[in-house]
């Protein structure tokens, strides 16, 4: 398949036939699939998987609903649909219709269905996980002091436990902290913590930690030479949103962040489906908006594309919507003066055809029917047509139990990431600090005596800000030892050793820093 002959999607409806064909070399500029629920989004985001697939082209796609896992086996002739299927296919001249499977890897956070897939506190960064706690303003600027104590310190942020450690740290260090990093509230402290609870109760810890995902395993071919498809287990996902969501966004900021720059490639490197698309957007602060608008503007420079799908246009913002040059359109149903004025904004946004109005071709869609609209070869929009969508040639439902089971038995990264790494990290290494500053209490109680009357010379003026109380023992204490609780009165002395070390601190300050993604992620490295 040639990058300018493209994926067939299918063929003019009410007796026009005009192939319809999103071309390889301009699938990198992103793309819209939108419509009402049961108009066949989610086929005509399968078939676009299959093309991709077969061009060679890797894809990342979320399975919400458990019915895209058919796509690992050939459609079935004895389906109650195959009479149809061969039926469409003739009217629109797809000659190359048949059955076959396609490799598919499934993934799945809580590693139920799939392989696991997990990233570290670090990588995920404080605005996502801002975004995924839904923390006000104050909260999340305590969270950025969080990350920025652990960048300066050299604590790595790899799981959950880290991140509860490190914020209950800062809660109990907030006045000296304040003085460099500005205010630490102690009720924002305590209304972090509590969203963590909760966000480990819905089973993210399993999801924060290590192994992390290495990209390279999701951008391979099989040895057909055909793209792999990633499917993303979603059903449970789908009962929190926001980590759904957050979850994507971050799989796109890595992306980002990682490849190369290949400018305009003859297809693209992968091809990410951002399925529930709205879910994203709804309720998210400006500058979040901002930051996906970023992503979808230079992320096509490093060869991969984005197709957003969800049930009205109007969900996702002007700003990312003007980078969706490839566009396919299900029926949207009107039944109030807002729908009535969605469908038009939704029409406007298409080259008109004069052989018919798009908003009442629109209207008056049917289930797998489609108005399309993709890019032509100088990147020019092409004129919006009545479309019907090509049958799949992959099964349509779910996969069984066993079938499952036995493709991730011959998945190509079995064993990979089903063990989960604990590596010493933050968590461990606080407590560490908190024991030898309570060991060191409790034998130096003659010496702090004896150097009372000889002002900040003494021991606890010269003690370095690092050794600070490093543990909250409200916290869980690491496996198999408990976190002793450091002197009462070295509260005191945190800040004057923070004043005798703050120069120092400024001068290798700039050497511990990791640099910062667009998401401001840190310790980029695994």
């Amino acid at each position: 398949m040639s990058g300018e002959e493209g994926i067939f999607v299918g063929g003019g409806g009410e007796g026009h036939a005009v192939p319809q064909r999103l071309i390889l070399q301009l699938a990198n500029r992103h793309g819209l699939i939108a419509g009402a629920t049961g108009t066949g989004k989610t086929v005509t985001m399968q078939i676009l998987a299959e093309g991709f697939s077969a061009a060679g082209v890797p894809v990342f796609m979320a399975d919400v609903k458990g019915d895209v896992a058919g796509m690992a086996l050939p459609g079935n002739p004895d389906d109650r649909r195959h009479d149809a299927f061969l039926r469409r296919a003739a009217q629109i001249g797809y000659a190359g219709f048949g059955y076959r499977a396609f490799p598919v890897v499934f993934w799945d956070i809580w590693g139920e269905r799939g392989h696991p897939i997990r990233a570290t506190v670090a990588e995920m960064g404080p605005l996502l996980l801002s975004r995924m706690l839904e923390l006000t303003e104050a909260q999340e600027g305590v969270m950025n002091v969080a990350f920025r104590v652990a960048d300066d310190e050299g604590l790595p942020l790899l799981d959950l436990r880290d991140l509860q450690a490190i914020i209950a740290w800062v809660g109990e260090n907030a006045r000296a902290l304040s003085l460099r990093y500005g205010n630490v509230a102690t009720a924002s402290v305590g209304a972090i913590q509590r969203r963590l609870l909760v966000l480990e109760t819905q089973g993210a810890d399993r999801f924060l930690g290590e192994p992390a995902l290495s990209l390279a395993d999701l951008m391979v071919t099989d040895a057909e030479g055909r793209g792999r498809i990633n499917l993303l287990a979603a059903e449970r996902l789908m009962t929190s949103p926001r980590l759904y969501a957050t979850f994507l966004l971050w799989l796109l900021s890595e992306l980002f962040e990682e490849l190369p720059e290949v400018g305009d490639p003859p297809r693209p490197r992968l091809v990410f489906f951002f399925d529930e698309a709205h879910l994203l957007f709804r309720d998210a602060p400006r500058a979040l908006v901002e930051k996906v608008e970023q992503v979808a503007r230079l992320i096509r420079s490093k060869g991969v594309g984005v197709y957003f799908v969800t049930q009205n246009p109007a969900d996702v913002p002007e700003s990312v919507l003007a980078q969706l040059g490839n566009r396919v359109q299900h029926a949207l149903r009107v039944f109030t003066p807002n729908d009535a004025r969605a469908l038009k904004a939704a029409a406007d946004t298409y080259r008109p055809n004069p052989r018919f109005p798009t908003a009442e071709a629109i209207r008056d869609l049917g289930t797998g029917e489609a108005v399309t609209s993709f890019l032509e070869g100088k990147g020019n929009p092409g004129v919006v047509e009545r479309t019907l969508v090509r049958p799949p040639a992959t099964r349509l439902g779910p996969l069984t139990d066993a079938e499952r089971a036995a493709a991730l038995a011959a998945s190509p990264v079995a064993g990979r990431y089903d063990r989960t790494l604990d590596r010493d990290s933050a968590h461990e290494m606080l407590a560490r600090r908190a024991a030898a500053a309570a060991r060191e209490a409790a034998g130096g109680g003659a010496a702090a005596g004896g150097a009372a009357g000889g002002g900040a010379a003494g021991g606890g003026a010269g003690r370095e800000f690092a050794h600070a109380r490093r543990y909250s023992p409200a916290m869980p204490a690491p496996r198999g030892r408990a976190a002793p609780r450091a002197a009462a009165g070295r509260g005191d002395s945190v800040a004057e050793a923070f004043a005798k070390s703050f120069a120092r601190q400024i001068g290798t300050r700039t050497g511990a820093a990791v640099a910062r993604g667009i998401f401001g992620t840190l310790f980029r490295g695994r």
